[in-house]
């Protein structure tokens, strides 16, 4: 947590030093999801952050890590005046820039090359990196643009996911899904309006899949599919099904 509070403050103070007149910051709907005091069944917006205690208390370090980062943005911004806006992406995919295998995509390599231990049947929260892209570039250009913005157009469940792959792509061998006994942790949908409604237009769920695994097949990262396995990102771990 530590470093990325502290870059977040070094990449702050430059701004402040260089009077940067905008400073559009990337967060996380990992800084949005675990609020126990939220309505169920109401979608989480922007005015949702994740507890902290909740955090700590279930070990989701990553949430807690881009929670506080987030809240020491707006500390920051609030005590030196600096306008700042903040974008929160969900599960990122897509076509990638560099070679390595980043986390997001791991977790779709896991769920497509059958990962050994079996995912719980939650909601998943994806947007297309290019998507992101368009988000901050709109962002930094609007000048009404304010506060933090949520960038997670699509969710699905893993069921649900499992079956879109399988019409597309039935060679694989993807991972096992079982049905969440802990319904109350499930993940709620959230929602994109506020950005939306600057004009942001995101592409398809269907369209991000298709792209992200053609990446992946070009790039050799699905070669020899029946006997290779990928590891669960730790990050994804408290998706795992309790009794794997």
């Amino acid at each position: 947590m530590v470093p990325a509070v502290k870059g977040t403050l070094n990449i702050l103070e430059v701004c402040s030093s260089l009077k940067v007149q905008k400073v559009v910051v990337v967060s996380s709907t990992a800084a949005v999801h675990y609020d126990p005091n939220w309505p169920q069944g109401k979608p989480k917006d922007e005015s949702c952050w994740s507890d902290r205690k909740v955090c700590k208390d279930n070990e989701i370090w990553y949430s807690l890590a881009e929670t506080v980062a987030e809240e020491t943005v707006w500390e920051y911004a609030e005590k030196y005046r600096l306008n700042a806006v903040a974008v929160c992406p969900c599960i990122v995919l897509g076509p990638q820039l560099q070679c390595a295998v980043n986390t997001t995509s791991e977790l779709l390599l896991y769920v497509i090359t059958g990962g050994p231990n079996a995912l719980n049947d939650v909601l998943w929260h994806i947007v297309d990196v290019r998507d992101v892209a368009d988000a901050l570039l709109l962002l930094y250009e609007k000048p009404e643009s304010s506060g933090r913005y949520i960038c997670a157009p699509n969710y699905i469940s893993t069921k649900a996911l499992l079956e879109l792959l399988k019409k597309t792509h039935p060679d694989y061998n993807y991972v096992k899904c079982k049905a969440d006994a802990q319904q109350n942790s499930r993940i709620t949908p959230i929602s994109s309006g506020k950005l939306s409604n600057l004009g942001w237009k995101p592409r398809a769920l269907e369209e991000t899949l298709l792209d992200s695994i053609e990446y992946h097949r070009k790039a050799g990262n699905l070669q020899g599919v029946e006997g290779q396995t990928y590891r669960l990102p730790d990050i994804f771990r408290h998706f795992q099904a309790a009794d794997e």
